[in-house]
């Protein structure tokens, strides 16, 4: 078999395979798609900094200029950025690093110097 009717053999398999994944595709019946958020119940409290945020986003390029929205930011960044902000649920401490004892200490060795002082 010839390079060129291998060629065209690989190029009828490769349409085939693509007709029948058209086919299977359009054979699926439409499924209802649910968005994320409808799917889910809103039981958390409604957060006022959140719902301002909200807005602001929604203003587009007037945002930056409305006085609302500039002390709803800082707001939003003093809550995670201020010195002593810490979030709700703290990760456990770290155990402590263990420290040599001072009997157990090795002297350290002066590291190598390169090259040696003789053959400069």
């Amino acid at each position: 078999m010839d390079g060129k009717m291998l060629a065209r053999l690989g190029a009828v398999v490769f349409v085939a395979v693509a007709i029948t994944a058209t086919a299977i595709e359009m054979s699926r019946k439409e499924e209802p798609t649910e968005s994320w958020a409808t799917s889910r119940p809103n039981t958390a409290p409604s957060d006022p900094l959140r719902d301002e945020l909200f807005r602001c986003q929604a203003l587009g390029e007037a945002g930056p200029r409305d006085a609302a929205c500039l002390r709803a930011w800082a707001e939003n960044r003093n809550r995670f950025l201020a010195p002593g902000a810490r979030p709700a649920e703290r990760l456990p401490d770290a155990p402590p690093v263990p420290h040599p004892s001072s009997d157990a200490a090795v002297p350290a060795q002066p590291a190598p110097v390169w090259p040696p002082a003789g053959t400069r």
